[in-house]
């Protein structure tokens, strides 16, 4: 790695906290694009409540590890320095915004607004998901955001020890 690590200031015993939540509001968000497929191949009424449900567990956990997230960003300078954290906050917001949005869409009567704007807000969100994830995996493998820096050292040398068994296999 050639850059040099950057602890969160929003970790758990150096873990940071933001990538241990987020998975769950995603997969929510990615899940709520089967159940409104679902719906709309069935028109079976609970494909629209496990939608609901969906939409509101990954609007809050979206927004409970996107706190998380932006407390690291302000928090940490050097997380503040990198042009692509804040491209990955914005787009989050934007993702935050369209999850709040399709949660409402579904308040009342769930089955209303699921065809065509439920379903044609998820999939945009899964669009955004995708360009978000990016981002974020980018801050934390080209970046090393989170990452502890005796972990990284430890698996440099070894693997740089493998790397010279390998070669000695190859040579003999």
């Amino acid at each position: 790695m050639d850059v040099a690590p950057i602890r969160s200031r929003m970790a758990l015993f150096g873990h940071p906290i933001h990538p241990m939540l987020i998975h769950f509001p995603v997969a929510a968000l990615l899940g709520l694009i089967g159940t409104d497929i679902g719906y709309a191949l069935t028109g079976d009424s609970f494909w629209a409540r496990a939608g609901t449900w969906l939409a509101a567990i990954g609007m809050l956990g979206g927004w409970f590890s996107g706190l998380i997230g932006v407390l690291d960003l302000v928090l940490v300078r050097e997380i503040r320095r990198l042009v692509i954290a804040w491209c990955h906050g914005i787009m989050a917001v934007m993702l935050l915004s369209l999850a709040t949005l399709n949660w409402l869409l579904r308040l009342g009567d769930v089955e209303a607004l699921i065809i065509p704007w439920g379903l044609y807000v998820s999939l945009l969100s899964g669009v955004m998901i995708s360009i978000t994830s990016f981002l974020g995996g980018q801050l934390v493998y080209d970046h090393a955001v989170g990452v502890a820096a005796e972990k990284s050292i430890n698996r440099a040398r070894r693997n740089e020890k493998i790397r010279n068994i390998e070669e000695d296999r190859l040579v003999d």
